[in-house]
Parts: C-alpha cells; structure tokens; sequence
C-alpha cells in the first residue's frame, strides 16, 4: 500500500470512530461503526499474503453480521419509541439484541472466535490498531446506554470474556494470541463494572489502551512474536527484554504495577455494591490471566529453549529500532499506581 493510501486509510478509520462517538443519533453511529470497519479491510490485508486475507474475511463476516443485527435492533427500536436517538428506554429484545450486536464487535464471548486468529494473521503494528482504536467505538456506544441494558445478561458475558479470556491463554506461544486471549478478558472486566460505575470502566479502558500500546510498541522493537524470539532477545537487547517481562506483569494485573490498579479499583466497586461473590469468581479467573504471563515470563527469563546455533549473527544483533515516547509509556503503564488515590473523583 502506498504511503498516501495509507494515510487516507488511517483517517478514515479515525473519522469513522469520531463519528461515532460524537453522534446521538443511531443512523450516524451505524454508519460511523461501518466507515471504521469497512477502512480497516485494506489494513488487514496490506501485506497481501494468505493469513493476512483470511483474517480480513473472519473480520469482514463477523463485523458485517454484527453490523445487520444492530441495523435490524436499530429499526425495532425506531418502531416501538417512535424516534432515531439515542435514548435509555429500551424493551427487553431491543436491549438483549444491543447487547449481542456490541459484544460481537468487541470480540466478547461467546462471540470471541475471530479475535485471536484474526489478530495471529496480521502484523504486529495492525493488531494494536485491531485491539486498541477499534475498541473505542463500540465501548463508548454502550456506556451512552447502559442504563437501559439487561444487567443480568451483560454480567454473564463479562464473567464468560474473563474465564475465556484465563482459559484460552494458557496453551499459547504466539504473542499476538496471547494479546487477543489478554483483551478478551480485559473486555470482560470493563463489562463487569459498566452498570453500577460507568467512569469506572472509561478509567479501565484508558489504561487498557495505555498497557496494550505499550506491550505492542516493545514487541515491535524487535519483531518478537513467540515466546521462542522473546527468549533470544536477552543476547540482543536485556534491558528492552526486561521491561518487556514488567509490562507483561503490568499486564496481568500484579501489584503494585499500573495494572493492578483497574482489577483493584472494579473490586472495589464491586463489593460496595454487595456483589461479592463475582468479584471473588473475577478474581479467581485473573489469576489464569496472571499465570499464563507469569509462565511466558518463566520460560523467558529463567529457562532457553533447545535451538540450533546456525544463526547468522547479523540476524541476531541487528540493530534495534528506534521509538519515539517510549520511555512516557513505558512509565505510565508500570509505575503510575499512585494515580490510585484519584479515586475519590470516581464517586
């Protein structure tokens, strides 16, 4: 793709999701959500290659589907309260269908199929815009309307994107899917808390997005996209390696890295509002999340993996790239729990 055409690509892609979020009206919301997916086709496949093909179809059927539900849940709702806004009184299908159209776009179990291979068939750079920006959209949709959702249904699908998320990690050696699995379950926790604290999950997103930024950006540095190069990484670049293995750790959500501060901060709420038994399920579920990080981080700091040693050495020491705001995002993204006594703000 030319650089031009790329550029283009992008800002479309951006003005669809800008649409979306400014717009109270649900035709323009419709057509901001399909300017964005329909922009992210050419992204998907720029390389051209099979994998990359194939994971623009999943996402182009999967979209489509989600985007004629909501179309179809768009015009029942038209029909029973006479207007096109955006508003919080839904029956119980128009509500249950919203639901289901929104978690499909956001990759949310049961509907979580196509995240991991889509996100396995692309680069690493288009899997952070997959798993980042295109986020944005349809979570802000629903904090517009999650006074009108079906409390009982969005809590079983966020419990379900955390187990799935845990779960579905735990046999994986290709870094993109453990990112796909990673936000799956990062879904599910901004679900779990949308209903009883809505700024509760705009803070779980912002630093969603700021974690997984990150842990794109420094596996980018060095092509690194299975658990095999992030072992041989400690010969070529230590330090990028262990900040690496910090972010991973942010990541999971261990105390007292940044990460740690959404799972602390959803607790919480979630035990102020006498639900204490799923925050202990949630919890129990994280742990899956943080183990699988923990393993990654064991087989790669702690152990090598059996290779041969017919490497050219110019493919092992090549030089490191260059990334501009590194050091802010890195910072942000492990150390920033301070940022915690904020939460007086949130109430």
């Amino acid at each position: 793709m030319k650089p031009i055409t790329h550029m283009l690509t992008m800002m479309t892609i951006f003005s669809g999701t800008i649409l979306t979020m400014i717009s109270s009206h649900w035709l323009s919301i419709w057509i901001g959500l399909e300017i964005n997916m329909l922009a992210m086709i050419p992204i998907l496949t720029n390389k051209a290659k099979p994998r990359s093909m194939e994971a623009a179809t999943k996402y182009f059927l999967t979209q489509a589907t989600a985007s004629m539900l909501l179309m179809l849940t768009i015009i029942i709702n038209a029909i029973n309260s006479g207007q096109w806004n955006v508003i919080n009184t839904f029956n119980q299908l128009t509500s249950f269908m919203f639901i289901i159209a929104f978690t499909m776009k956001l990759g949310m179990a049961p509907f979580h199929f196509w995240v991991p291979e889509v996100t396995q068939g692309i680069n690493l750079m288009t899997g952070m815009l997959l798993l980042t920006w295109q986020k944005l959209a349809p979570i802000l949709v629903l904090i517009q309307i999650y006074s009108s959702t079906n409390l009982h249904i969005l809590l079983l699908i966020a419990l379900l994107s955390i187990m799935i998320g845990g779960w579905g990690g735990l046999n994986q050696t290709q870094m993109r899917k453990i990112m796909a699995y990673s936000s799956i379950a990062h879904m599910g926790w901004m679900m779990s808390i949308l209903m009883f604290c809505p700024s509760m999950t705009t803070l779980n997103l912002l630093i969603y997005l700021m974690l997984t930024i990150t842990m794109f950006t420094l596996l980018n540095l060095n092509t690194n996209t299975t658990m095999l190069t992030m072992s041989n990484l400690w010969n070529k670049s230590p330090m990028v390696t262990l900040i690496i293995l910090i972010s991973l750790l942010s990541l999971g959500g261990l105390p007292p890295l940044m990460g740690f501060l959404p799972k602390w901060a959803i607790v919480y709420e979630l035990t102020k509002n006498n639900n204490i038994i799923l925050a202990t399920t949630m919890i129990v579920m994280a742990l899956l999340n943080l183990y699988f990080y923990m393993r990654l981080i064991y087989y790669t700091s702690l152990t090598l993996f059996p290779t041969s040693n017919n490497y050219k050495m110019k493919w092992q020491y090549q030089p490191t790239k260059k990334a501009m705001l590194m050091a802010p995002l890195v910072t942000l993204s492990t150390l920033s729990l301070p940022l915690s006594t904020t939460f007086s703000i949130l109430n």
